[in-house]
């Protein structure tokens, strides 16, 4: 099994240094679904997400609440569209919510921010107004207003969320941050192996939309997507067509002229797991995906790549189509 991981390393500065990954295929819409309620004081929530498998695309890793570390707030992953490709911006935890692409994934996370609740000394107080929570079970709570949108659209760039990042959303992502915690990568993995959250068999409307703890995906706690949030087109190429070459993929990686860059603060990394491998530094890195600097293609890669480029185009010359 071949995933995208939200996974990220941090620089001695505290910035994240980042790997892309990048496909030829956007991921579905953000399905419709309700929040499961909160299990107890300190969880926050950390919104759910299309991720991809080279062997089997994209798969939903269900929206989960996660034991948060203290004063630190989740700053969601997303897909972003440059040059032809897709690539993935891993999440992070820090003092500040930072750019997120723009994505409307709900629950406090509109696009811009989070609204969802804020730390108050060593304690986390919930906004009712979007998140689900029992007062019985969590006190620290109050009210406030947020505007919500309805837009599903799972990635940003031309044909999606046309976004930038503001000047304090730059800011924040020079702040230290943390990599996903283990609970989450775990939660991933577990979604990787379950058939019913490829997009292939949901199409668009997982059976496991959200869960109240990472792992957990079955029993009362856990939501069913009510909808698919656009009509889902099953994709015309295969995942192993869909994912970019080593070449391409370290062309993606150099800085873009027009400041589209999918290194900017994240590690996507292609990583290699194990059937029984655990968490942290047992994953493998693929060879593919840490080519050697003076690599070249071959004759039939070149060849690939210009039938997967003109692939490409007409894939999203169509998704821009059915988002407009």
């Amino acid at each position: 099994m071949v995933s995208v991981l939200s996974l990220s390393k941090t620089s001695s500065a505290g910035i994240a240094i980042g790997i892309g990954i990048s496909v030829r295929i956007g991921p579905p819409a953000l399905p419709v679904y309700a929040q499961p309620i909160c299990p107890g004081p300190g969880y926050l929530w950390t919104p759910g997400y299309w991720a991809w498998s080279d062997v089997n695309g994209y798969y939903w890793v269900p929206g989960t609440w996660v034991i948060a570390p203290v004063g630190m707030l989740w700053t969601p992953g997303y897909w972003g569209f440059a040059g032809g490709f897709y690539g993935w911006h891993p999440g992070y935890w820090g003092p500040h919510v930072g750019f997120y692409g723009g994505i409307n994934y709900g629950f406090g996370y509109g696009g811009v921010g989070f609204a969802g609740g804020e730390w108050r000394g060593g304690a986390f107080f919930y906004n009712r107004a979007v998140m689900n929570v029992n007062v019985i079970n969590v006190r620290n709570v109050y009210t406030r207003t947020v505007i919500v949108n309805n837009t599903h659209v799972a990635f940003n760039g031309p044909g999606g969320i046309e976004a930038r990042p503001t000047p304090q959303e730059e800011a924040y992502a020079r702040e230290p941050h943390t990599p996903a915690l283990a609970a989450q990568t775990e939660h991933e993995h577990a979604a990787s192996q379950n058939r019913q959250l490829f997009a292939s068999e949901n199409h668009g409307r997982p059976a496991v939309a959200a869960t109240a703890r990472p792992g957990e995906f079955s029993g009362r706690n856990v939501e069913r997507a009510s909808a698919a949030g656009e009509p889902y087109r099953q994709p015309k190429m295969s995942p192993q067509e869909a994912r970019a070459t080593s070449t391409e993929n370290r062309g993606f990686n150099e800085p873009a002229r027009n400041g589209g860059n999918f290194n900017s603060n994240s590690n996507g990394r292609s990583m290699t797991r194990p059937e029984n491998n655990g968490a942290g530094s047992r994953e493998q890195m693929s060879s593919r995906d840490n080519p050697k600097p003076n690599a070249k293609p071959t004759k039939q890669e070149k060849q690939a790549q210009k039938k997967a480029a003109k692939q490409a185009k007409a894939e999203q010359k169509r998704n821009a189509g059915e988002n407009r």
